[in-house]
């Protein structure tokens, strides 16, 4: 085994013992070499691994002390007052990287439109189903699943002209009769979008790691719109505990949350951002990303993936738009990925992102 799945593998397993509760919050984790005697890999491999749940807010470090457990999900809000998360301005962060640092290269795109165009002739100008045509929606679940451990059928997918089109689709498939909670800050479009469609919204201010507790658990919504990587402006990040927070609200309350995955698949870790679409089992998370970020701003493709259980839903209530995206798009963005550009392109980005940070 190479280190790089070593140290991957390291990681997987701690995470599973701390978020099993084999080890508790506030507990010493064995030390680096220690850990390294008991994997039989070198001490380095461990740093890298402890450093991957450090960045996710499994663990941290005390100097000359060693790693302890911060992650504890079993102790959410409860109602007791006083309990308040730290000030929102602890937690931004440095944003790493420059437009020009994460352009897609214009001659690789110009050279695959090129070739769409010599392969398909004709057939680019044929009307687009209403989720996207199967091939595209194809490379985007193969992709989730290389790459986000998000294991999907196409079926589940569907292509929209950006993002704020996909979150009038969702508006329109849970209805305006209910509250749908929105982050505080946030990109203002996101509201904005929301309101325009007729829906009542309420705005929830961030905390440290995210949505404040009380307001989450106190509050009458049944939709929470949330961005857990790096949200806009504030660069707040959903630690782990958090996300698990909010798939536990999303049960106890009958709710569904909807992930806006913008920008964190350029996160300078060695791993890719852990989602909440990722770790959910009861099917309540609907997650939406978008090539805007990834590709560039020409390129008016973006995407939702919905729970299985909620895909009928959305075909009955949505099903008769047609897909905006022009068949041509669809198929050069599949051709990105298959052809592997795509992902040569964001592991580029993260490397300069890690060198920056």
């Amino acid at each position: 085994m190479n280190a790089t799945k070593q140290y991957i593998k390291i990681y997987e397993e701690v995470k599973e013992d701390i978020i099993e509760g084999r080890y508790l919050f506030g507990e010493k984790l064995p030390s680096k070499r220690v850990m390294a005697e008991r994997m039989g890999v070198s001490v380095i491999t461990v740093v890298h691994a402890y450093e991957l749940l450090a960045e996710e807010g499994y663990i941290s470090t005390r100097e000359k002390s060693g790693y302890f457990i911060t992650f504890d999900d079993k102790q959410v809000y409860t109602g007791i007052s006083g309990v308040k998360e730290n000030n929102i301005q602890n937690s931004v962060k440095v944003q790493v990287g420059s437009n020009e640092d994460t352009a897609f290269s214009f001659s690789i795109y110009a050279k695959t439109v090129r070739r769409v165009l010599s392969e398909y002739g004709d057939l680019v100008t044929e009307k687009s189903p209403m989720q996207g045509i199967y091939s595209f929606r194809k490379a985007i679940a193969d992709y989730l699943a290389r790459s986000r451990r998000i294991t999907v059928d196409p079926d589940q997918i569907f292509v929209g002209a950006g993002a704020e089109y996909l979150y009038g689709l969702i508006v329109q498939t849970f209805g305006r009769e209910i509250i749908y909670g929105i982050e505080s800050p946030s990109y203002q479009k996101i509201a904005m979008v929301y309101e325009a469609g007729g829906a009542n919204i309420q705005m929830l201010d961030l905390g440290a790691d995210g949505v404040d507790s009380e307001q989450l658990w106190n509050g009458p919504m049944k939709v929470l719109h949330i961005t857990p990587y790096r949200s806009f402006p504030s660069g707040v990040t959903a630690s782990a505990a958090k996300k698990r927070e909010y798939l536990k609200w999303s049960n106890k309350r009958n709710a569904y949350i909807i992930e806006d995955d913008f920008e964190s698949e350029f996160t300078p870790s060695r791993k890719p951002e852990e989602t909440l679409f990722s770790i959910d089992d009861s099917q309540r998370v609907i997650y939406v990303n978008t090539f805007t970020k990834t590709i560039g701003s020409y390129t008016r493709a973006a995407y939702m993936v919905v729970p299985e259980k909620l895909k009928d839903l959305f075909i009955k209530k949505v099903g008769f738009y047609e897909c905006p995206v022009p068949t041509i798009d669809q198929l050069v963005i599949a051709e990105l990925i298959c052809s592997g550009d795509f992902e040569r392109h964001i592991n580029k980005v993260r490397r300069l992102n890690r060198i920056k940070s």
